[in-house]
């Protein structure tokens, strides 16, 4: 096992790998920018080094001072998170070829799966469904028109490099299809330096499921139950849950057999996600995959029990798999994850920024919290707004919504506008109480007005026992 590990990353997530590695007795190296001297990851690290700059692209995505810190801190080993470097080839190559373990899949798999077109054609080979659309990516305004009149509309362009919604763009008519290509290009190469996209049918209003699966260097593969990651705002999710309402024991079955099948065609190991869409039918068809530790994992955990992190260092030093299929594909419980961003959720989830004048996280029976906010805490405009994460588990759907919709109740964050109210409101709803929604959930009830129990929830804080002069002190941002 590894003796120190450098965690490329900073936040929740760098807090999040240091608690597996703590409780496993190796040692923590954090970096960091100068914008996050006074971070919670810096003084929880064994030992931290900073990085310098203000933006990732001068300092979290420099692999050059990455590479630098984990050789002056001694690190037989870099972890990166998820984001950042974390799914970028070169980096883990350049880990391995410095000495160091890269907590993660090989370059090679990173590269084949990482590129969308690449992942599209494996998956074709390894008989894993896909949604019609165009062979490898598309060039031209010519080619994409060609591709769409074959196909049929909707569509979806899609950037061939990267994620998290960047370089997306759904094409319902022929009057938006060339504004569409030449957006998505556009933003492709802004956000990835890689301007190619490619064009595929668009599933209406289907569900977004996603595989959990762990790889190991002696040929075992093993899938987890699903993820439902259907509440989505500009493509990327707020509001997971485990396991989903519309995968059946035989669709799971069938979609993490797809997914081990695709895994191996590559020679993945360590832990990834694949991510389907499933249609009203029960079909499913495969999207992408993320080389990488995903956001939500913590809902998989909270339903098997397994720590998902301390696996990927386990396989990541050598070690064998020790749990079987029939051990792990069955859900235990029911989890719901909220993602707190600092976004105005009453105006088109704009960012939001500000300094943290008050803070308190729910707590009680499996409620979970995975944050690097504390009093003080300023959010800028250098990083992604996700701030924390709220995870709850019970023993069934139903008490796991009630015991979610109570800890959201309890959670204040005061200095700028969050997405809690927007989490509140979607798991009180009609639509995900009942389990019937998709990916269309923001589009056809969101925005809407202000019920009653959204202004309780706000309203409590002045319920936890503050008196007016407090309230007065740490005012409640504004919703409106």
């Amino acid at each position: 096992m590894f003796k120190r590990v450098l965690i490329a990353n900073r936040g929740e997530i760098a807090l999040r790998v240091m608690r597996t590695c703590k409780r496993m007795g190796i040692s923590t190296v954090a970096i960091y920018s100068d914008a996050d001297v006074r971070a919670p990851h810096v003084s929880e690290a064994d030992v931290a080094i900073g990085i310098g700059g203000y933006t990732p692209r001068e300092s979290y995505l420099v692999v050059e001072k990455v590479l630098a810190a984990a050789r002056e801190s001694g690190a037989d080993a870099v972890h990166p998170g998820y984001g950042f470097l974390s799914e970028n080839a070169e980096f883990a190559r350049a880990v391995a070829e410095a000495g160091m373990t890269f907590i993660g899949p090989t370059p090679e798999a990173i590269a084949m799966l990482g590129d969308k077109t690449a992942a599209r054609d494996l998956a074709l080979a390894s008989n894993v469904p896909i949604s019609p659309g165009s062979d490898g990516a598309v060039a031209t305004f010519d080619e994409a028109r060609s591709v769409v009149e074959r196909i049929g509309y909707p569509v979806i362009i899609k950037a061939a490099a990267g994620g998290g919604g960047k370089g997306m763009r759904i094409v319902e008519e022929a009057s938006e299809i060339e504004s569409s290509f030449r957006a998505a290009q556009n933003e492709a190469l802004t956000s990835f330096n890689d301007e190619r996209v490619f064009i595929e049918r668009y599933i209406v209003e289907p569900r977004h499921i996603e595989i959990q699966i762990l790889a190991d260097h002696h040929g075992t593969v093993l899938y987890f139950p699903e993820r439902e990651c259907s509440v989505q705002r500009r493509h990327q999710k707020v509001v997971e849950e485990s396991p989903s309402t519309a995968v059946t024991p035989a669709i799971r079955k069938a979609m993490g057999e797809a997914a081990a099948r695709l895994v191996q065609a590559a020679s993945y190991t360590n832990a990834g996600t694949l991510e389907f869409l499933l249609d009203a039918r029960g079909e499913f068809y495969f999207m992408e995959v993320n080389t990488r530790l995903q956001v939500e994992h913590p809902v998989t955990e909270m339903v098997t029990g397994i720590d998902f992190v301390e696996q990927q260092l386990r396989i990541a030093s050598g070690e064998k798999l020790t749990y079987n299929q029939t051990d792990v594909v069955k859900p235990k419980g029911a989890a719901i994850e909220c993602r707190v961003c600092a976004e105005d959720v009453f105006n088109d989830f704009l960012p939001d920024t500000g300094v943290v004048s008050f803070m308190q996280l729910p707590e009680g029976e499996g409620v979970r919290n995975d944050t690097a906010l504390y009093e003080g805490y300023e959010v800028s405009v250098h990083y992604d707004p996700m701030v924390a994460k709220l995870i709850v588990h019970a023993k069934d759907r139903e008490t796991c919504i009630e015991r979610t919709l109570e800890a959201l109740d309890n959670y204040q964050i005061v200095g700028f506008k969050t997405t809690i109210p927007f989490c509140r409101l979607v798991i009180d709803s009609a639509p995900f109480r009942t389990g019937n929604y998709s990916t269309f959930f923001v589009k056809e009830h969101w925005p809407i007005s202000q019920p009653e129990s959204f202004l309780s929830s706000l309203a409590a804080i002045a319920a936890a026992g503050f008196t007016a002069e407090e309230q007065r002190r740490h005012p409640l941002p504004s919703h409106d």
